[in-house]
């Protein structure tokens, strides 16, 4: 039983893993630099805050909050798109199509001459991510050996820092947003001569009747090896991928796959997904990054607290990196319940800390403010990561498609819920007492992964499907 999970392909086939897997890896950067540039923008022309003689663009407060939050309103429907597209065009050409928009929308950037325009490129961006998520993180999890998956996988979260990082030295450099903008276009155009060259999923071809193609790009995707050595692997991806054809050949497709996201194969892990996300949101930075300013002046330690955000932010890219070496030789479930467990007394501890140590102010800011970074770093190398490597996995091949599109636009709703109604939870509950309360949410999040949550790791997707059957 254990020897087809042993391909022993060697380094060839990692390296040409690697090389299928850097389209993705860009689209991520693209990502990264896509959720960065509001926050570029909006710095600049809000109010025309550098003062700036040569910008002629300015907006108001409260069309900088509506230019900051297109993203997620408009993030699910490049979901609906994408789910529309996966199954009839494959991830190879959705992930061309999803630079698209982008590219689009930091042309449009450079020529902004009104608030309009902004609106315009941020719904055309939130497109790009809501067609971006589904077709890389699906394709990667189908390329990929078993063993190789979710190290793979986990540095998409990597690629995306990198994207933020990028952009925002680009803008240090450049002192200027448009040239910025126009400059950053070359990641899109990058990205699609990546992909061009990549071959597409064997999976997809699987499922859409093509198994002589399929067997080729398994090949080419493992280093060239021969028929023999890649046959156990390629008869696991028949049994995981043909029932997707099979099950009911007289009933029309579209109807069929409405009636499989109520089976119980696909709920299962559906609601598993609904709750990591939950989690993932409560303690990582993305809820979090509109007030953390406020956040780090409330903590009160003497720092830079724009020092201290792009501190909080390399920690993350640390914690990302850690997570390629964890998820190995940790597992997800095992990574998963102490990133979570070790968060949660985090925050519990700053919650305690903040209401009832009233004394040595000095030294109550700096532990609190370390705590906070803790969690920041432990997050980024569990719950973050290990969300999305689970989107590609735990999904039956026959709606897998569907049911990620699904999930990652509810994850955007989620998002933008937490993070819309943070400061009314804040002031409804006292600030110190939004980390107690959430650290105790946290511990009740350990006992249900310690007994839903399987192991996926070095597994193929047909045991994992088994799981939830």
């Amino acid at each position: 039983m254990e020897e087809k999970n042993k391909y022993d392909y060697g380094i060839k086939s990692t390296l040409a893993q690697c090389w299928a897997i850097s389209g993705p890896w860009l689209l991520h950067i693209d990502l990264g630099i896509q959720v960065i540039t509001s926050t570029i923008v909006i710095g600049t022309v809000e109010n025309n805050a550098f003062k700036d003689k040569n910008e002629f663009l300015t907006i108001t407060s409260e069309e900088a909050s509506w230019f900051g939050s297109l993203q997620y309103l408009f993030t699910p429907l490049g979901n609906v798109f994408s789910s529309l597209l996966l199954d009839r065009f494959g991830h190879k050409k959705c992930m061309i199509l999803t630079n698209i928009p982008c590219l689009v929308a930091q042309i449009i950037l450079y020529y902004a001459k009104n608030v309009e325009m902004l609106y315009a490129s941020s719904i055309l961006m939130a497109l790009s991510i809501g067609l971006l998520k589904a077709p890389s993180l699906g394709y990667t999890g189908e390329v990929c050996e078993p063993k190789l998956r979710g190290t793979l996988t986990s540095t998409m979260t990597i690629f995306y820092y990198m994207g933020t990082i990028i952009l925002t030295m680009m803008h240090s450099i450049t002192k200027q947003w448009r040239l910025t903008m126009i400059v950053a276009t070359m990641f899109p155009i990058m990205t699609i001569i990546i992909l061009l060259t990549t071959p597409e999923s064997p999976m997809w071809l699987l499922a859409n009747g093509k198994p002589l193609k399929a067997q080729q790009n398994l090949r080419r995707l493992r280093g060239k090896v021969s028929h023999e050595k890649c046959e156990n692997e390629f008869q696991e991806m028949i049994k995981y991928s043909v029932p997707a054809k099979s099950d009911e050949p007289n009933d029309k497709n579209d109807t069929n796959a409405l009636k499989q996201l109520f089976e119980p194969e696909v709920l299962r892990p559906f609601r598993l997904m609904m709750i990591y996300f939950f989690y993932r949101n409560l303690f990582s930075l993305l809820t979090l990054l509109p007030y953390l300013v406020s956040i780090f002046n409330k903590f009160g330690a003497p720092v830079n607290v724009e020092w201290t955000i792009s501190f909080s932010m390399s920690l993350c890219i640390v914690g990302s990196v850690m997570a390629t070496f964890l998820i190995r030789t940790l597992g997800k479930r095992f990574l998963t319940l102490l990133s979570l467990s070790v968060c949660s007394v985090c925050y519990i501890i700053i919650g305690v800390i903040g209401v009832n140590w009233t004394n040595a102010e000095p030294l109550k800011s700096w532990i609190v403010l370390i705590l906070f970074f803790i969690n920041n770093l432990i997050s980024s190398a569990g719950l973050t990561p290990i969300t999305w490597t689970l989107l590609t996995e735990i999904f039956p091949a026959k709606s897998k498609n569907i049911a990620c599109n699904i999930s990652t636009a509810l994850f955007f709703v989620i998002t933008f819920c937490m993070t819309k109604y943070y400061p009314d939870y804040s002031h409804l509950v006292e600030f110190y007492n939004v980390f107690t309360i959430n650290g105790i949410i946290g511990l009740f999040g350990c006992i249900y992964f310690y007994f839903c949550l399987p192991e996926t790791e070095n597994k193929t997707l047909q045991e994992i499907s088994e799981n939830f059957k």
